[in-house]
């Protein structure tokens, strides 16, 4: 039997950052979170509603010549705590990173209180992260309101 699906094939990083199994309606946020748009010196290749095993469906973030800090890459733990993150050098994978979630998040997330400071005023956000339950809560740092993280989408 003849085989008629074809398939785009994108070519493997020399050096870069993969970030994968980005749940696939959080790519978007994801992208915003690292800032990509200010990588356009870089080649980016964006996955999104790729098929996967674990999850059914994913998101998948490929940049060439470009490797993060840590800790711009726990913020995607807010939004994608089971995205993976892979180092590659000379076409290798040289690093699997997990994320960690971060003790506070800054300017990605909106407090939910309609009366809190940063809602009315040029304030970055600022919020101190809660594990309840499986569950990441925002404590704001201005008006000491609980936010969900919900509200990073």
């Amino acid at each position: 039997m003849e085989n008629n699906h074809k398939e785009l094939k994108v070519s493997a990083l020399e050096n870069g950052t993969v970030v994968d199994h980005i749940p696939a309606d959080r790519v978007y946020k994801a992208l915003d979170i690292l800032n990509i748009k200010e990588c356009t010196q870089h080649q980016i290749t964006i996955g999104i509603n790729l098929t996967s095993k674990l999850h059914g469906r994913k998101g998948i973030i490929k940049i060439a010549d470009k490797f993060f800090e840590n800790e711009e890459l726990n913020k995607l733990a807010l939004i994608a705590p089971k995205a993976t993150v892979n180092i590659i050098r000379d076409f290798k994978v040289v690093e699997k990173k997990k994320l960690e979630m971060p003790a506070v998040i800054e300017g990605i997330a909106k407090c939910m209180n309609p009366k809190c400071i940063t809602n009315h005023q040029p304030i970055r956000t600022r919020f101190t992260t809660i594990n309840q339950d499986n569950e990441v809560l925002l404590l704001c740092h201005f008006c000491e309101k609980i936010t969900d993280a919900k509200s990073i989408y």
